[in-house]
């Protein structure tokens, strides 16, 4: 098996993996195959016999990324390993030792903080708005996992958020707490808090948690939060086996009390600490990598990305576009878009990127127009949209009936009497938004494996709707670069690029600005074979973005706008002659 977990990784990668005992700092780049390196690590470790499955857990941010993990770790042909997030961890540990610790079970977690906090806004005569108290949920996550108690929070946020002067929103959140403690309640934030608390005052709990657990895996490293990274001393205790996987370049969640010096100070703060650099991408041609190293150079704890041999070969540069407004703009994706498509593209390898939920309203609208469905990340689940559940249910009542046809050709027919044609309609809009889905539905059915009954295919699809397991549908992508880091396409269009949008407008100290340029690097290094990037200067007479200045011309090729088929789009500026032609002075 060792021969098996050790073929196909290149140098660095199995330097890497081969460093079975900590502490060990994998500075991993986009795209240089981290979570390969991860499990192949651990799968060698179990191989050699370093490593008991049962001993190790291996942490990650969200329940997907553990789920994919232990997928991995199981066609390595190893099973045990504790793959979860800090949270569900944190959890299992209270819910098991609570109990013992305190004499009954352990608190419910709070399912809805912003209506939480509107009650709690009610016992002391407040109503603010619902943006408010989300505004105010998210100071209450940033206080916690940096470590604050109220009173420190006001000293480091004194100006209040929105209409609520800092006295109130402390007032705010002191009533929240009061209400979840009578509640009997844990928001997530107290599960990772009562977790470490319990660590620190029962030496016996701590003593069980290092016995259970000898080797620790961490990914996404740059995001751990003060409160993360103290959990995990705690499980850690004086042992060295510990392993961290991260980019600083990737660090965009700041604002949430991510604090990308625990990546950056690793071998510092860990005696001997071996740390490896992975810079190797196997994702994007050269010619996107060079955009985003000329972003990112010179920036702290930023790789040089290299592009695998097969990456390497000359490639047309990605593209910049400036517009006249935002319709322009998004009419001037949608006919690239409709371009891609006609030669051939599947529209699941392309995505429309960009800051904000708000840009995405305008984009859908152009996409629609020219009759290409499209999809929001983020939006709502798959398996709850009303034509999916309408189709499960069909199929689920059709399975109790005698099928006289094949299984797949009864999933037509079911669908079929829902809607479903052979090809989709023209226009897009809701129709054509419908078809995509009961497509989905077929294509699910169409690849099942042989023998598969009607039944067992519903049954298959209820156990991936409680899992949130999504099949792609055959759409364009939209998303927000926060939402998309950590996925790929091989056709990225990257919109906004404009002062004001991105970097976003609120962004006025160096390391806002900072936290923005790294947004617009996750932003391009989603992209594998084609990255246009494109900007409008609107009503409001924005800039081209200050990262395009830094990019410079040497490695993105300007073109002209032309945002409607066969018609010329108001002019704006273009991207040479807004100021950044190379040699152009580079803010930093």
């Amino acid at each position: 098996m060792t021969g098996r977990v050790l073929a196909g990784l290149d140098e660095r990668q199995l330097e890497a993996v081969q460093a079975l005992r900590g502490p060990v700092a994998v500075l991993a780049g986009a795209g240089t195959g981290k979570t390969r390196v991860i499990t192949h690590r651990i799968a060698h470790g179990v191989d050699t016999g370093a490593y008991s499955p049962g001993r190790v857990m291996a942490v990650t941010f969200t329940a997907k990324a553990a789920g994919e993990m232990r997928g991995r770790l199981r066609a390595l042909g190893v099973e045990g390993v504790s793959a979860r997030t800090f949270h569900a961890a944190a959890l299992a540990q209270l819910n098991y030792f609570w109990p013992t610790l305190a004499g009954d079970t352990a608190p419910g977690i709070v399912d809805n903080k912003v209506r939480l906090l509107a009650h709690a806004a009610d016992g002391i005569g407040l109503s603010p708005d619902t943006a408010t108290l989300r505004d105010v949920a998210s100071e209450i996550e940033w206080r916690k996992v940096s470590m604050l108690g109220i009173d420190a929070y006001a000293a480091a946020r004194p100006n209040g958020i929105g209409r609520l002067g800092v006295d109130r929103v402390v007032a705010l959140q002191r009533s929240y707490e009061k209400l979840k403690d009578e509640r009997r309640q844990l928001d997530f934030e107290d599960v990772l808090l009562a977790c470490a608390g319990m660590l620190e005052a029962e030496p016996h709990v701590a003593r069980a948690v290092h016995e259970q657990y000898r080797h620790f895996t961490v990914d996404e490293f740059q995001d751990v939060s003060p409160l993360q990274h103290r959990l995990l001393e705690l499980w850690l205790g004086d042992r060295r086996d510990l392993c961290v996987v991260g980019d600083a370049s990737q660090t965009i969640y700041s604002f949430a009390g991510a604090d990308a010096r625990f990546l950056l100070e690793f071998a510092t703060r860990h005696e001997e600490a071996k740390v490896v650099r992975l810079e190797t991408n196997y994702r994007s041609d050269a010619a996107i990598l060079g955009v985003a190293n000329e972003l990112m150079r010179d920036r702290p704890g930023a790789l040089h990305l290299v592009a695998a041999p097969r990456h390497e070969s000359a490639a047309e540069l990605p593209t910049v576009a400036g517009f006249g407004d935002d319709e322009d703009e998004a009419r001037g994706v949608a006919a690239r878009i409709s371009a891609q498509i006609a030669s051939g593209v599947d529209p699941r390898r392309i995505a429309v990127l960009y800051r904000a939920h708000a840009q995405s309203a305008e984009l859908v609208r152009a996409l629609a127009d020219a009759g290409i469905a499209s999809t929001v990340l983020g939006g709502r689940r798959f398996f709850d949209l009303p034509e999916v559940r309408q189709g499960i249910m069909a199929l689920r009542g059709a399975s109790v009936a005698p099928i006289e046809g094949g299984f797949v050709d009864t999933v037509r027919d079911v669908l079929r009497s829902l809607g479903l044609t052979d090809d989709p309609p023209q226009a897009g809009g809701a129709l054509r938004e419908a078809w995509e889905l009961r497509a989905a539905l077929l294509r699910l059915a169409e690849e099942a494996p042989a023998g598969t009954t009607l039944r067992e295919f519903t049954d298959e699809l209820t156990a991936r709707a409680k899992v949130h397991d999504e099949p792609a549908l055959r759409t364009v992508t939209l998303a927000t670069i926060h939402a998309a880091k950590g996925l790929e396409w091989d056709h990225v269009h990257l919109v906004g690029l404009a002062e004001g949008l991105l970097p976003i407008g609120y962004a006025t100290t160096f390391e806002q600005v900072d936290e923005e340029r790294r947004l617009a690097y996750v932003g391009i290094t989603r992209a594998a074979r084609t990255l246009s990037v494109t900007w409008a200067r609107g009503v409001r007479e924005r800039q081209p973005s200050r990262f395009l200045r830094e990019i410079g011309n040497g490695t993105l090729r300007a073109v002209g706008a032309s945002a409607r088929s066969g018609a010329a789009s108001r002019p704006a500026a273009s991207a040479t002659g807004s100021g950044y032609a190379s040699g152009a002075p580079r803010t930093r």
